[in-house]
């Protein structure tokens, strides 16, 4: 029964939300909130990809969050490497450096950020949104991955560096192949809060060819500058399906990379 209510709860958002972007606008703003579409208006998604550039959205989204994601993993993977297995004067330190970094707001950087990125001319462009997810998400990057390097036995390390192994063979033949679901795991959870993000999208895209699909979604409008819920809720469910549909083709592999740190851990 519990099992039910939540899967009720879980699933029937999704539902209504598919549904009413089936619906016309007179069909949203005059039926209930629960009735069927009177006409079932497939065109929605057509015009939610043309008049409401959902294309370019989703487009501005892929290249702010793709790099900013490579560059979080690589930087992140070498910092927990560098932080739990090689050892150094200061370690602990800068590990509690990076923990502090997790404590900033985001609201806090970004007024300095913006000048910094308007006086070296990168405002107008992507760059300042793949700094900014670089620079926030790299500290819980590097905790994490800190964390999932506790579990691989130090003893491999030092059976490679006898037999020859230099730092950079060992972190990429040995240790990455050991951490790759926490990659992925960590890779995935940082794609899905860098792709909803909505403040920092907001802060440096100034103009409509910059758009992430959040900020699209915040200013959609039809042709004549009123809201279109059918087309509106259309782009949504491009939004949340193809994320959902992500998150389920990658789910095993997160589910074990989860299991692996915690029973590890």
């Amino acid at each position: 029964m519990v099992v039910a209510l939540l899967l009720i709860a879980e699933i029937y958002p999704l539902v209504w939300m598919f549904l009413t972007s089936l619906k016309s606008n007179s069909d949203y703003l005059n039926n209930s909130t629960w009735s069927l579409p009177t006409h079932w208006e497939w065109g929605n998604y057509s015009e939610a990809w043309t008049t409401g550039h959902i294309g370019l959205y989703i487009q501005n989204s892929l290249l702010a969050v793709l790099p900013a994601l490579a560059l979080m993993l690589l930087l992140g993977t070498a910092a927990g490497f560098a932080l739990q297995i090689m050892v150094w004067k200061g370690r602990s330190l800068t590990l509690l450096i990076f923990l502090a970094g997790m404590m900033v707001p985001a609201q806090m950087i970004l007024l300095p950020l913006f000048t910094i990125y308007f006086r070296t001319g990168l405002s107008g462009t992507l760059w300042p949104l793949i700094l900014t997810y670089t620079g926030t998400g790299l500290p819980l990057t590097v905790f994490m991955m800190a964390t999932y390097y506790k579990t691989v036995p130090q003893e491999l390390f030092e059976a490679a560096t006898i037999d020859g192994a230099g730092i950079l063979r060992a972190f990429w033949t040995i240790s990455i192949p050991m951490v790759r679901n926490a990659i992925l795991t960590v890779g995935l959870v940082q794609f899905f809060f860098i792709w909803n993000d909505l403040l920092i999208a907001l802060t440096f895209t100034n103009s409509q060819d910059l758009r992430t699909i959040q900020v699209g979604l915040l200013n959609f409008t039809g042709d004549f500058g009123a809201t279109q819920y059918g087309p509106l809720f259309a782009a949504i469910c491009l939004n949340v399906f193809g994320t959902l549909l992500i998150y389920l083709f990658l789910n095993q592999k997160v589910m074990k990379g989860l299991t692996s740190g915690a029973v590890k851990g």
